[in-house]
């Protein structure tokens, strides 16, 4: 009986420290980043993500390639929230939560904010769409190899990844 209930205890204990190790997100190959930043009119910008890294691929062919929708980060879906009505580089975009993809492209990308943000990351239905922006990438200051976005106070948004910045504004 007590070999039954060392067994049973032990475990217990592999079952408890596995779903903690499924949990802990900073342990994972992607780590999770949020940047959060209220801007000059008081609405509050918040985009919770993975940051994969370039590990020298190519942006565009090996990572998130050209012409194909993108998940716009690592593991679960990007959320883009805002916490009033906005201007997205002047398209409207109702306060809320927001899943965030994006189709790279060379010489545009197309930005995605999507009304189901509690999803997987691969999971996309265009018949969710809130908005969809074009928007021009160029070349960074220096090169990041971690997918970081950057928001300022004055609504300048940009993800920028390797030696590309994708630059958008929210008023």
């Amino acid at each position: 009986m007590k070999k039954i209930l060392v067994l049973a205890l032990v475990a217990g204990m592999f079952a408890t420290s596995t779903v903690s190790a499924q949990q802990d997100k900073s342990k994972r190959a992607s780590p999770p980043a949020v940047v959060k930043e209220t801007l000059n009119s008081g609405t509050v910008v918040t985009i919770d993500y993975s940051q994969p890294s370039v590990k020298g691929r190519t942006i565009g062919k090996e990572i998130a390639p050209f012409g194909k929708v993108w998940r716009t980060g690592a593991n679960e879906a990007t959320i883009f929230e805002v916490s009033k009505a906005v201007k997205v580089d002047g398209k409207a975009l109702a306060a809320g939560k927001y899943s965030l993809h994006s189709i790279p492209g060379e010489k545009e990308w197309t930005l995605i904010f999507n009304k189901k943000w509690q999803k997987p990351g691969t999971e996309y239905s265009e018949a969710e769409d809130a908005l969809k922006i074009k928007v021009k990438p160029v070349k960074a200051a220096s090169f990041t190899e971690k997918m970081t976005f950057t928001v300022n106070k004055s609504g300048k948004v940009a993800l920028v990844w390797g030696d590309i910045s994708v630059p958008f504004t929210v008023k």
